[in-house]
């Protein structure tokens, strides 16, 4: 997961590939709920793992639930309805998922079994509405009190004599999250007869009481609906385990890739996307149909879609979009490649998600040059003719942050030229698909020249690979250490017995060197070789074999293969001059040899290594002439590189300096 401030996506040009999709998120929380009300335990296979099921699970356990690890998958071992523990304060971030229903059972359980608990999260779930399920839990005898402001968490749960004797009323125009809550929770009550519950006003999200209705049945409580105004519950009903119970992919998440697909995806290499397909029990599937509707090409098995571009542009929409609510905010960044202006309607329900999604949505595209126009419950974009480059504000919400990433595709709708996206927190995805710019970056492309690269040059010790390693950990780019390269190949030749003067034997053995990089570890074959290429022998033959062409060009390949979205920091002594001559920053490092070798010796002492310093610097200043004067790539600034001057300067101020002459350089 990128856990950066921001995320820059440079232009993007086709997809391809098969994604594997999370578990649901709706899903997989109503699930842990139900498998932490049942008897017995219930084996949990592809849960998501997220922020939202996190505090879900912490929850859980809180209240007495046992929820342990089983291979790959999750046992919850579930309370049978009695409570184990009669007060908590329970933590639930921005998760409506586990807040609503929590609150609800909760709210009967402290009444039918005594106890008090108190429900809160972060800021913006304070400011998400639940006062009509609050209305229907106290009008059938619940305790609940506000510990804020009216209408919204936190809550206080404690006590009263819930009894469900005449129908329970509850709105259903403004959350589906409210009906949810209540279905899952009155199965409790149920001892006391039928318990039914009406619906006031028009049901929203129609498709996720079905997915809630689907999985009580799952859980052995059987619900009569009479249409989507009045719902039974029969009397003493009980929640049972199903013993397993498998969470299908999010269709929600699936709605990025189905319009990647759409965008980007060639008819004879289309998009496979796994976790969900024809079988699929959320509403959220049917945004194949309004995908379709645009222009893509879809083909599907029971759990699989296959998705490539076929009208193009895409064609423009009037959709009412009450059966996918939170799948509709990716039709709105789809909307600019369309080939005229897109209304989405019914979507008033976005007012109280994560953020205002209408406004955020509306703010955000016209950030990209879009006219937008927006009302109560809807929303209508005009394709793009001019993109600009834009800094996307996530709000803190996971779907923001994973439409716009779309945005980066604007190459393909003749933006001249292509113009880079950047995603302000990233790490707001960890809500319900943490790895999903990991999963993005693998199913696209991009043109090398698009992938931006920071080069960091300078002499042995000068600190480029801690000031290399740190920027690209700051920008989320992958890091090329050059130094390693050679210095595998100079422990390879010593672990071999070839001469250093040998140049064929040395150039063979660097261009089927078997290096591979995973984070800090080093490995050559199967060995982690780390603390090896730190040895003063191999650094000083890496320094000798590192003036030979034929080494240099056998390396130049796998150099060049570090070029990876979203961008790559490169350090070492030419790659702003030879390596990456068209990289956007080049970076000469330098400071006094004195200092470079009084680092050198701490380093290595650190490390347990022992160290001279007289002879350290007597060695540096041999390699710095070395490197000066060979006649392949000598060690030289780049002609438009920037000098950095670090004698004085600690780490953070190094990176600060390199961080700011990068933004610099961004169209943001």
């Amino acid at each position: 997961m990128y856990a950066t401030e921001f995320l820059d996506l440079p232009p993007l040009r086709s997809a391809a590939g098969t994604v594997r999709l999370p578990g649901s998120k709706s899903i997989s929380n109503r699930v842990l709920l139900l498998a932490g009300l049942s008897e017995g335990s219930t084996l949990i296979h592809d849960l998501l793992d997220s922020d939202d099921t996190r505090v879900m699970i912490a929850a859980l356990q809180q209240l007495g639930c046992i929820v342990e690890p089983e291979g790959a998958a999750l046992r919850v071992t579930g309370l049978g309805g009695r409570l184990s523990t009669l007060q908590a304060k329970l933590f639930l971030g921005n998760a409506g998922t586990a807040m609503r229903p929590l609150a609800a059972a909760l709210a009967l359980l402290s009444g039918l079994q005594g106890g008090s608990f108190e429900l809160g999260g972060v800021p913006r779930m304070h400011e998400r509405p639940i006062g009509d399920l609050v209305t229907a839990l106290r009008s059938i005898g619940c305790r609940i009190d506000y510990l804020g402001a009216e209408g919204y968490p936190p809550l206080r749960l404690a006590g009263g004599e819930p009894r469900a004797s005449a129908p329970i009323r509850v709105r259903g125009d403004v959350s589906s999250q409210f009906l949810t809550a209540l279905l899952l929770a009155l199965p409790l009550l149920s001892y006391q007869g039928d318990v039914v519950v009406e619906v006031e006003g028009e049901l929203i999200s129609k498709p996720y009481i079905e997915i809630t209705l689907n999985l009580l049945s799952r859980f052995g409580i059987a619900v009569l609906s009479d249409g989507w105004s009045r719902f039974t519950i029969r009397a003493n009903s009980r929640y049972r385990s199903p013993g397993n119970i498998h969470v299908e992919g999010d269709a929600s998440s699936a709605s990025y890739f189905i319009a990647l697909g759409a965008l980007a995806a060639d008819a004879s290499a289309p998009l496979r996307i796994e976790g969900v397909g024809a079988e699929s029990i959320q509403g959220d599937i049917r945004f194949v149909e309004a995908a379709q509707a645009m222009g893509a090409r879809v083909q599907q098995g029971p759990n699989w879609l296959e998705v490539s571009r076929g009208t193009w542009p895409l064609r423009p929409l009037d959709l009412d979009c009450n059966h996918i609510p939170d799948a509709a905010m990716t039709l709105a960044v789809m909307a600019l490649y369309a080939s005229g202006p897109t209304r989405l309607r019914n979507v008033a329900s976005w007012r109280v998600k994560e953020t205002d999604r209408i406004a955020a949505m509306a703010a955000e595209l016209r950030k990209l040059g879009a006219t937008v126009t927006e009302g109560p419950d809807f929303i209508e974009v005009q394709p793009l003719t001019r993109w600009r480059a834009a800094a996307i504000h996530t709000y803190d919400d996971h779907r923001v942050a994973m439409c716009f990433s779309l945005a980066a595709f604007n190459g393909l709708a003749g933006a001249q030229p292509a113009v880079p996206v950047r995603i302000l927190d990233p790490k707001c995805v960890a809500k319900t698909f943490p790895d999903y710019f990991e999963t993005l970056f693998g199913a696209v492309r991009a043109e090398s020249a698009d992938v931006p690269v920071i080069t960091i040059d300078g002499p042995t010790a000068s600190g480029k690979g801690t000031l290399a390693s740190e920027v690209a950990r700051g920008l989320g780019y992958h890091l090329l250490d050059s130094g390693a390269l050679y210095r595998a190949t100079a422990l390879a030749a010593l672990q071999a017995g070839v001469p250093a003067d040998d140049e064929a034997a040395l150039s063979a053995l660097a261009a089927k060197l078997p290096l591979r990089f995973d984070g800090e570890a080093i490995w050559l074959g199967d060995d982690n070789v780390s603390r090896q290429l730190r040895r003063e022998e191999v650094g000083a033959l890496a320094s000798r074999i590192s003036a030979l062409p034929g080494v240099r060009a056998a390396l130049r390949d796998l150099q060049l293969a570090f070029r990876r979205l979203p961008g790559l920091v490169a350090d070492g002594r030419d790659m702003g001059t030879v390596i990456f001559p068209d990289a956007a920053l080049k970076v000469f490092l330098t400071a006094s040899a004195a200092t470079r070798a009084d680092r050198r010796h701490k380093q290595l002492i650190s490390k347990g290594f022992s160290s001279n310093i007289d002879d350290l610097l007597q060695d540096l200043e041999a390699r710095d002439a070395r490197d000066r004067s060979r006649s392949a790539a000598p060690l030289k600034p780049a002609e438009d590189a920037v000098s950095l001057d670090n004698s004085a300067l600690s780490i953070d101020e190094s990176v600060q300096r390199v961080l700011e002459w990068w933004q610099q350089r961004r169209p943001f």
